[in-house]
C-alpha cells in the first residue's frame, strides 16, 4: 500500500475526522476499552469513552536520549456517571523510521506495548458530570525506552471506577514521540509557501458587490489570522547589526486582484451596492502590516484574481489566460480619482516590461514580486496549460504530489529522502517543479478545525518531518515544501509554532522557496493532469469564451495600446475566470451573466446619431450623406459605416473605408453619394469595428433628395423638346401661308378668342 492510499485514507480521516468531532484533539485511532493493565490494542474510538482527554503540553517537541518527557493533559466528564480512582499511565508502540510506516500506523494503529509507564493517580481521583481536571505526568526517555531515532506512537491511558464498580478505560489519547539527536549528520529542510488570496468581492464593471471582505480583514478575521500567523516569528539579529529579520522565511503567494480590493476599500469611502463600505480602517491597517511582512519575506504574485488555468486553456483562450500573469499580463482594475471604479484605460505602471500585476505588488507593497512562478489552483496542471503558461514567461510550478506520476518520490514516500523539486519538460522549455507536500498541507488545515487540540497538531507535523528525516541518506538532507490551502484558516499560535520550529529542532532548517528550488531533485515522473470534473464547469465557461471574443474584436479596433485601454476588461474577465468559484459553484453563473452584459455594454458605447426628425435631406444628386458617430470611450476606434437601402434602389453610396473616432468624441462622417431618383429613401446605417463585430444599434434613416435623378431629368428635357417643336412647326406653316399669299386664319367671332394652345 502506498502512502497516497495509507495515508489519505487513514491518516486525514483520523486526523480532520477525530477534530471536528471535538474528541480531545485525538490525531491517531485510540485504543480499546480495558482494564487496568490490560495492554490490548487500541481499536476503539475515543468518541465511545465516557470522559474526554485534551492534550495541554507535551514536551521536549524532539526528545534525545535521557530527556525528560512531560504530558499535561486535561479530563473532561461529559457523562452522567461520577468517575473515581482516575489514574493514568503512557504506553508507546513500535518505532516508525519511515513515512510510509507512519501512515500505516496513523490508518491501523499497532499495539501500544512496546513499553509503559506505572500507572499514577489523577488529583482529585473523583470527577463529578460536568467537571474538569488537570494533570501533568512526568516520564523519561529511559522509562519509556526510547532508545533509537525516529517516530514513536505514544498512548496517554486514563482509567476509572464507576459507581458500580467497574473498571474500565475512560479516556484515552494517540499522538507521537519524536526522537532525534541534538547534533544530527544531516539536516530536513522545510520551505513554506503561504498564501494570500481570497475570491473576487467586484462585478465586472469593478464595484463591490458585497462587504465580506471587511469580515476578512477585520480583527478575527480569516486575512487577520493569515497575517498574524507570520507576524508571529521570532526575529533575529540580521547581516546588518542594527537590524533584525524573522528566523523562518516565508514566501507570500499575493493575488494581485485582492491587493487592488484592500486597496479601493483602504481609500475609502467605498460603496457596495450603493451603501458605505465598513472596511477601510481595517483594510488601511491590514496592508500596513503587509508591506512590513513583504519587506521581511519573498513575494510570489499570483496570476490576477488567481484564474482557473485549466478551465480557460480547455476552452480555448489561452491568451485569456496569458493576460492574467503578472510578469507579462494586463488585467487590472482602474479607478477615477474619486474611488469610483470604471472602465477606462489602466494606470501606467512602472517603466519596462513589468507585467500589470507585477506592477499592483509594487505599488501596494513597496516590493518587486517574483513573476516566474505559477501555483495553480488546487495544486494541478494540464500539459497544454503548464507549456502556455512557460509561453508566459513562468519558469518554476508549485504542484501537488498527485499531480505528477511519480509525484510521490519528491515527498519521501519510496522510503528515500524527500526532494521538493523536479524538473519537467514542456513544449515550451524546461519547467522546475517544486512538489508540496500533501501531509504537511493536511496538518496546517487542521490547526483551524479545532484549536484546543493544537499541540497535537503541531505533533503530528513534526512526527512526519521526523519521518522523514529518518529516511535520510548519509550526507543526503531532505527538503520539503509546505503550501497549505488558498482557503487556509490558520489558528495563527499553532501553525507560527510549526514555522518556528524549523529554526528551533537541531534535526530541521528553514529554507525560502527559492532556496528549495535550487536543492536536490527527484524523479518526479510526468504531469497526471486535471480532472475536468475539477475545472470551472465548461458550459458556464462558454459565456467567458464569448466575452473574450468580443474583447479580440473590439481590440483590433483600438487606436493605440489596446491591451492599456481593455485592461478593465481583461481584469473583469479574470474576475469572471477565478478558480475561486470551483468553491461556490451556485454563484460562478450569475458573475459570467454579469460579465457578459458588462462587454456587450462596450459596444453600445461606439454609435451613430441619427437626426433630430430622422430624416436626412440631399440638395444635388450628388451630395454627401453627411451622419455623426458618438465615441463614449476614453480612447480612439477605428470603425467602418455600412450603408444599404432597400434593394438598393434610389440611392448609392461608396465605401468609406475605416474612420478613426477619438476619445469621448462626436465626429461627422461624409459618405459620397448618388441619387438616382428623387422622392424618399429608406437607409439602414450599421457602424462596425474594422474585422466586422457590429458597434450599437443599426440605424433606420429617411433621405429624401429634391435633386432630378438622371431619368426624371431625361424625360423633362424630352418633353421641353418636344414642345419647342410644335412651336416651330406652327411658326414654319405661319411664314408659308403668308409667303404663298393665303390668307392667314383668324379668330371666329362666334367661336370667341383665339386660342392660346397650339391645337395638335
Amino acid at each position: 500500500m502506498t502512502r497516497r492510499a495509507a495515508g489519505r485514507a487513514g491518516g486525514r480521516q483520523v486526523l480532520l475526522g477525530a477534530l471536528v468531532t471535538v474528541v480531545g484533539g485525538l490525531l491517531g485511532v485510540p485504543a480499546a476499552s480495558a482494564a487496568p493493565g490490560d495492554t490490548g490494542r487500541a481499536t476503539g474510538s475515543s468518541a465511545d469513552r465516557p470522559l474526554e482527554l485534551t492534550l495541554d503540553r507535551l514536551e521536549p517537541r524532539a526528545v534525545t536520549p535521557g530527556a525528560a518527557v512531560e504530558v499535561t493533559a486535561t479530563l473532561r466528564n461529559e457523562s452522567t456517571e461520577t468517575y473515581e480512582d482516575l489514574e493514568v499511565r503512557l504506553q508507546r508502540g513500535e518505532v516508525l523510521t519511515s513515512r510510509g510506516r507512519l501512515a500505516a500506523d496513523l490508518a491501523r494503529p499497532g499495539d501500544h506495548t512496546a513499553a509503559t509507564t506505572p500507572f499514577l493517580g489523577v488529583s482529585p481521583d473523583e470527577l463529578e458530570p460536568g467537571e474538569e481536571v488537570s494533570f501533568t505526568y512526568p516520564s523519561t526517555a529511559d522509562a519509556l525506552q526510547l532508545t533509537a531515532d525516529g517516530v514513536y506512537p505514544l498512548l496517554v491511558n486514563v482509567n476509572g471506577t464507576r459507581s458500580d464498580g467497574v473498571t474500565e478505560r475512560v479516556a484515552e489519547l494517540s499522538t507521537h514521540l519524536v526522537v532525534q539527536p541534538a547534533v544530527p549528520a544531516t539536516r530536513t529542510g522545510v520551505a513554506w509557501l503561504w498564501p494570500i488570496t481570497d475570491r473576487p468581492h467586484r462585478d465586472a464593471t469593478g464595484a463591490f458587490t458585497d462587504d465580506a471582505l471587511a469580515a476578512q480583514v477585520a480583527e478575527g478575521g480569516r486575512l487577520d489570522r493569515v497575517l498574524e500567523t507570520v507576524e508571529q516569528l521570532p526575529r533575529t539579529t540580521a547581516p546588518t547589526p542594527a537590524e533584525t529579520e524573522p528566523v523562518v522565511p516565508v514566501t507570500l503567494a499575493v493575488d494581485p486582484a485582492l491587493l487592488e480590493e484592500l486597496s479601493a476599500m483602504a481609500a475609502g469611502p467605498y460603496l457596495v451596492t450603493g451603501q458605505e463600505g465598513t472596511g477601510t480602517a481595517d483594510a488601511a491597517g491590514l496592508l500596513e502590516r503587509l508591506r512590513r511582512l513583504a519587506a521581511d519575506h519573498d513575494v510570489v504574485a499570483l496570476p490576477y484574481a488567481d484564474a482557473d488555468a485549466d478551465a480557460l486553456v480547455a476552452a480555448g483562450r489561452p491568451d485569456a489566460l496569458l493576460r492574467t500573469l503578472p510578469g507579462e499580463g494586463t488585467a487590472r482594475q482602474p479607478s477615477t480619482a474619486d474611488g469610483a471604479l470604471v472602465p477606462a484605460p489602466a494606470a501606467a505602471g512602472p517603466a519596462g516590461e513589468t507585467g500589470a500585476g507585477a506592477a499592483i505588488v509594487e505599488e501596494v507593497l513597496g516590493v518587486e514580486p517574483r513573476t516566474d512562478l505559477v501555483w495553480p489552483a488546487g495544486g494541478t496542471v494540464d500539459e497544454t496549460t503548464l507549456a502556455t503558461l512557460v509561453a508566459g514567461g513562468i519558469r518554476a510550478a508549485v504542484l501537488a504530489e498527485d499531480a505528477l506520476t511519480d509525484g510521490s518520490r519528491a515527498v519521501g514516500d519510496d522510503g528515500d529522502p524527500a526532494a521538493a523539486r523536479g524538473d519537467l519538460t514542456t513544449d515550451g522549455g524546461p519547467v522546475t517543479a517544486l512538489v508540496a507536500d500533501g501531509e504537511l498541507a493536511e496538518a496546517v488545515e487542521a490547526a483551524a478545525l479545532q484549536p484546543g487540540a493544537s499541540r497535537l497538531v503541531e505533533q503530528r507535523y513534526l512526527a512526519e518531518l521526523a519521518a522523514l528525516h529518518a529516511q535520510q541518506a548519509d550526507g543526503v538532507g531532505s527538503t520539503v515544501l509546505v503550501a497549505p490551502p488558498r482557503w487556509v484558516d490558520p489558528d495563527p499560535d499553532t501553525v507560527a509554532a510549526m514555522m518556528t520550529d524549523t529554526y528551533t529542532q537541531p534535526w530541521l532548517v528553514p529554507l525560502s522557496v527559492a532556496a528549495a528550488a535550487d536543492g536536490p531533485a527527484a524523479d518526479v515522473g510526468e504531469l497526471t493532469g486535471t480532472d475536468p470534473d475539477v475545472r470551472l464547469p465548461a458550459a458556464t465557461v462558454a459565456g467567458i469564451v464569448e466575452t473574450s471574443r468580443v474583447r479580440d474584436d473590439f481590440a483590433a479596433a483600438v487606436v493605440g495600446d489596446a491591451d492599456e485601454a481593455l485592461a478593465g476588461y481583461d481584469a473583469a474577465i479574470a474576475r469572471a475566470a477565478s478558480a475561486q468559484w470551483r468553491r461556490e459553484p451556485e454563484v460562478f453563473p450569475s458573475v459570467v451573466t454579469d460579465l457578459q452584459g458588462t462587454v456587450a455594454r462596450l459596444r453600445e458605447q461606439v454609435t451613430l446619431v441619427s437626426p433630430a426628425d430622422g430624416t436626412y435631406t440631399l440638395a444635388s444628386s450628388d451630395a454627401p450623406l453627411v451622419l455623426t458617430v458618438r465615441n463614449d470611450l476614453p480612447f480612439a476606434v477605428d470603425v467602418r459605416l455600412d450603408l444599404q437601402t432597400r434593394s438598393n434602389v434610389g440611392l448609392a453610396t461608396e465605401d468609406i473605408g475605416v474612420q478613426t473616432l477619438g476619445p469621448e468624441s462626436l465626429t461627422t462622417v461624409e459618405v459620397p453619394a448618388d441619387v438616382q431618383q428623387s422622392g424618399g429613401f429608406t437607409v439602414t446605417a450599421r457602424l462596425t469595428t474594422p474585422a466586422g463585430g457590429p458597434l450599437g444599434e443599426p440605424v433606420q434613416l429617411q433621405v429624401r433628395s429634391t435633386a432630378y435623378g438622371p431619368i426624371t431629368l431625361a424625360i423633362t428635357l424630352g418633353a421641353a423638346a418636344l414642345l419647342a417643336l410644335l412651336f416651330l412647326r406652327r411658326a414654319v406653316r405661319f411664314v408659308l401661308r403668308r409667303r404663298r399669299g393665303e390668307p392667314v386664319p383668324t379668330a371666329d367671332g362666334a367661336a370667341g378668342l383665339p386660342p392660346t394652345r397650339s391645337p395638335v
